[in-house]
């Protein structure tokens, strides 16, 4: 095990920088010497990871004739489309670097801004977040949906950022290389990870309209990030905790349930009124099941968490340092 870590430790770099794509053959070469000029003024040993995300067209050829000649670029190439949080994953588990850095590849992100993470970085942040504080994008279909979300998400996760999907970030590597990602969760990174007690740091980047290419986002998209927020909640509040959420439904039904069958039960029993075929008796009756299925939900997710924790060996703190 020794041996392994410090075979690991040896092969690290100063900067990995992951580059998700998926049909961008008319920005690849434009941004690779973008990318190289930059990484190389940086006087940093780096690698470029290109993850191919199941293209249609030309990219992966591209990438390919790329990778000949210069060796830092690695390219990770997907059977499919799996996504930009699949991608990002894929990077991150490959990934070299101490600091790893994303970038979008439609040349919407300046390269030249990495130097300004990387200087907020040194000043001992964990995670530094590009902000388009410019965006050149419609406001109606994409800079509006965006701050509603962005509001919302910083309102529920209590991480205060301007511009939760901008890919331009840096993040240390035993920040990064802890976080399991899924659905659209690449853009909740922060948040994520903030249930780890980091450091983290917002700086205006700049944005660059995109002159190449389609773009792959829409509405649509807003609504799934929207659905996945609901999940950050849950993982932010109540993922070592489940019974405080589900069992505390289950208590508010069943004593809502059990009081409807109160009142029901007294006029019966008192008023001598009917109460067979009242609504009122059906919704008790549901609310007092729904209560007891809410409590055992709770009770099913303690027991899986704890199976979790236990089973991997795994603590629910995070230890920064120890003096």
């Amino acid at each position: 095990m020794e041996k392994e870590g410090l075979e690991e430790k040896n092969n690290l770099l100063n900067l990995s920088v992951v580059i998700p794509l998926y049909n961008e053959e008319e920005n690849i070469l434009a941004l690779y010497q973008k990318l190289k000029e930059t990484l190389n003024n940086l006087h940093r040993s780096y690698e470029m990871i290109w993850v191919n995300d199941g293209s249609a067209d030309d990219s992966l050829i591209l990438l390919k004739k790329i990778r000949q000649h210069d060796r830092t670029v690695r390219i990770i190439s997907f059977r499919r489309n799996f996504g930009q949080t699949a991608a990002l994953s894929a990077g991150f588990d490959h990934a070299r670097g101490e600091i790893i850095i994303t970038i979008d590849a439609d040349l919407q992100n300046d390269p030249e801004d990495i130097a300004k993470l990387l200087e907020k970085m040194n000043e001992g942040y964990d995670l530094v977040s590009g902000w388009r504080y410019a965006r050149k994008e419609p406001f109606f279909t994409r800079r509006l949906p965006s701050r509603a979300a962005n509001w919302l998400i910083s309102h529920v996760s209590k991480v205060k950022l301007h511009d939760y999907g901008c890919t331009l970030k840096a993040y240390r590597r035993e920040v990064i290389k802890t976080l399991s990602l899924y659905g659209e969760m690449h853009r909740f990174i922060p948040a994520l990870a903030s249930i780890r007690g980091i450091s983290f740091a917002e700086i205006k980047v700049q944005h660059s309209p995109r002159s190449k290419g389609k773009s792959k986002y829409g509405i649509s998209r807003t609504i799934r990030v929207l659905l996945d927020l609901f999940t950050v909640k849950f993982l932010l509040s109540f993922s070592t905790r489940p019974m405080q959420i589900f069992g505390l439904v289950g208590v508010i039904s069943s004593v809502l349930g059990f009081g409807i069958g109160l009142y029901l039960s007294i006029i019966r029993l008192f008023f001598n009124q009917g109460i067979a075929g009242r609504p009122l008796l059906l919704l008790a009756i549901l609310l007092i099941i729904l209560g007891f299925q809410f409590i055992s939900l709770g009770l099913l997710g303690e027991m899986m968490v704890r199976s979790h924790h236990e089973s991997q060996g795994k603590p629910i703190y995070v230890i920064k340092e120890i003096f």
